[in-house]
């Protein structure tokens, strides 16, 4: 007979980066920008335009600008494109 499976698409509920909010800054090393944003809430994580104090971490890459400086002065942290990309592969 036939097993038939759905299968599970990673997002909104129950993903690793869920109820997590990060931004994306500067030129990261091997993802676009949109790239990034689909990993992020393609693991259920949401992608904000600005940082403020519900910011889960900004990922930085080469010639960030602003939003580093305000994520700094707000104590949010820093991560690069490795550190999103462990994060999101965690706990497969």
């Amino acid at each position: 007979g036939l097993t038939m499976v759905e299968p599970v698409t990673p997002g909104v509920e129950g993903g690793r980066l869920a109820g997590q909010t990060y931004v994306v800054t500067g030129t990261l090393p091997t993802l676009s920008r949109r790239a990034a944003t689909e990993l992020i809430t393609g693991a259920g994580g949401h992608v904000a335009s600005s940082v403020s104090k519900q910011t889960t971490a900004v990922v930085a890459g080469a010639d960030a600008g602003s939003k580093l400086d305000r994520a700094k002065a707000l104590s949010i942290p820093v991560i690069d494109e490795a550190e999103l990309l462990r994060r999101v592969q965690s706990n497969q």
